[in-house]
Parts: structure tokens; sequence; C-alpha cells
């Protein structure tokens, strides 16, 4: 029998743009699932947004997954780095195409400024393909610092995304 996983609510966004996108979000779920005192709690649906920064790329596919886990905040960092290296993910300049993306949003309530993390994450607020599949699972979330997510969608209407199928 499996004891519940206490802990705290994180949020992971997903993307990915070249191999197998939806084959590496998928199995990514499956990686998240796997990692010690964590389970999945919910699941966006896919998007297809444009790419942002190096605009001479395909289409992401992206989503978010909400996980309690026990895992600090870096430890946590860890294991999506090393999640993304067993699906291919290479580090070549910014934004550019990749095989998978892991990002960590939020962690609880966590305000963290450090070389290797910063949570919330700097820019979530201001991308559509984080906040639309994050108000999808948690449509109340209130964002530290920033306020409730909700209220940063006017700001980021005119980004192109649309859903593309379940996760």
């Amino acid at each position: 029998m499996t004891a519940p996983v206490p802990g705290v609510r994180a949020f992971v966004a997903l993307g990915a743009n070249i191999g197998e996108p939806v084959k590496h979000l998928r199995a990514a779920v499956v990686d998240l699932a796997a990692l010690p005192s964590t389970r999945v709690a919910a699941r966006s649906s896919l998007y297809r947004s444009a790419p942002v920064g190096l605009l001479n790329q395909p289409d992401f596919i992206n989503a978010v997954v909400a996980i309690d886990t026990q895992l600090a905040p870096l430890a946590l960092l860890h294991q999506l780095l090393a999640i993304e290296a067993r699906h291919g993910r290479v580090r070549s300049i910014p934004n550019a195409p990749r095989t998978l993306d892991l990002d960590l949003l939020l962690h609880g309530d966590t305000v963290l400024h450090d070389s290797e993390l910063t949570l919330p994450h700097p820019r979530m607020h201001q991308r559509a393909f984080v906040l639309r599949p994050l108000l999808e699972i948690d449509a109340a979330l209130v964002l530290p610092g920033l306020g409730a997510a909700r209220d940063h969608l006017p700001a980021v209407a005119d980004q192109d995304i649309s859903i593309f199928e379940p996760l």
C-alpha cells in the first residue's frame, strides 16, 4: 500500500517542438509521477503555441502539470533537469528548439531568488503558453507576489495559442 504524498503543490510547465513533442510530453508526465515522494495531481490539455524569442523554428506543444511533492525546490529542479537530459535535451542557445523543456513554475508559496532557481518563475505571467494551461488546472491560482494568475491573461491575449489535444 502506498502512503499519500504530503508536501507542497508544485506546478511544472512542459514544452517541446522537435522530435516527437507529444510523445516526449506524455513520457515526461510518467517520469514526473515516478519521482520520489511525488504524485501527479492534475494535468492540462496540450496546447500549440508559437515560439518566443527565436522565431524561425517549429511551433511548441505545451502543457502544465500540478504535482504534490515532498522534494525541496532545488532537489525538484535537479530531477527536472535529469528528466530533460533523458529525453535528449541539449542546451545550445536561449530559446532554441528542444525535445523537452521542464520549467518549475511554482513550489507552494515559495519565493526564491537563487543562482540556480527563481520562484515563482520570473516570466510565467508573461506567457500565454504557461498561463492558459495553468489556469485550466487551477482557475483560482494566486501567484506569490504577482496576484491572481487570471488577472495576467489580458496582457498575453495577443499571443498565438490553441488547445491541441488532451495530455
